[in-house]
C-alpha cells in the first residue's frame, strides 16, 4: 500500500525530513509531494498520508500550506489514515511551538480521518502549543526542532516512523 507524503518547505528542513521518512520506509512505498507544485486534491489518491509542515514566526502556517489552506476542506479525507509531523523552534517561539501541526489537525478533524502518530510532549521546553492534546501529554504529531535539538531529530524520527508503521499494521 502506497503512502502519500505531502509537505511544504520554505527552508528545505521539512523537505529533508520528508526525504528521511521516505528513505526509512522505502521509496517504493512513500511518494513525496511538495504542495508548492502538487495540488492537495492528490491526497485523495492515498489511503495512508503523512503531512509535513513548519510553524513560522508567531504561530503562522508555512507559506505553501497557507496558500492552499482552503483546499484542505475540499479533499475527502474521511476514513484515511493520517500522520502529521511539524518543524518548530521551541526556544525562539516558545509560545507558538509547532502551532501549525495543531492548526492542520483541527482543519482535518471534521472529516474524521483516522489519526495516528501522536507524539509525547516530554523532552521539549516551550510555553504553549496549539498542537497539544487536551491533556497536554501528547502532540498531534511528531515535533522536531532542528534549531535547538538537532541532535535528537534522527532518533525521534526513527522512533516515530516505527511507531506509525506499527499503528498502520495494527489497522490492517
Amino acid at each position: 500500500m502506497k503512502i502519500g507524503l505531502f509537505y511544504g518547505s520554505t527552508t528545505c528542513y521539512t523537505e529533508m525530513v520528508a526525504e528521511k521518512i521516505q528513505a526509512l520506509i522505502g521509496a517504493d512505498v512513500v511518494d513525496l509531494h511538495n504542495i508548492k507544485t502538487v495540488p492537495l486534491a492528490r491526497m485523495a489518491d492515498y489511503q495512508l498520508l503523512i503531512l509535513g509542515l513548519s510553524t513560522w514566526d508567531f504561530g503562522e502556517i508555512q507559506e505553501d500550506w497557507e496558500a492552499h489552506w482552503d483546499e484542505i476542506s475540499q479533499v475527502d479525507l474521511s476514513g484515511r489514515t493520517i500522520a502529521i509531523y511539524g518543524m518548530g523552534d521551541q526556544i525562539g517561539y516558545a509560545e507558538w511551538f509547532i502551532d501549525a501541526v495543531g492548526m492542520l489537525h483541527e482543519a482535518i478533524a471534521g472529516q474524521q480521518p483516522n489519526r495516528i502518530g501522536f507524539w509525547p510532549a516530554s523532552g521539549y521546553d516551550f510555553i504553549a502549543s496549539k498542537a497539544l492534546t487536551a491533556d497536554g501529554e501528547l502532540f498531534y504529531g511528531l515535533a522536531l526542532d532542528d534549531e535547538n535539538q538537532y541532535e535528537q531529530t534522527d532518533e525521534r524520527l526513527n522512533a516515530w516512523v516505527s511507531q506509525i508503521l506499527t499503528e498502520i499494521a495494527e489497522q490492517l
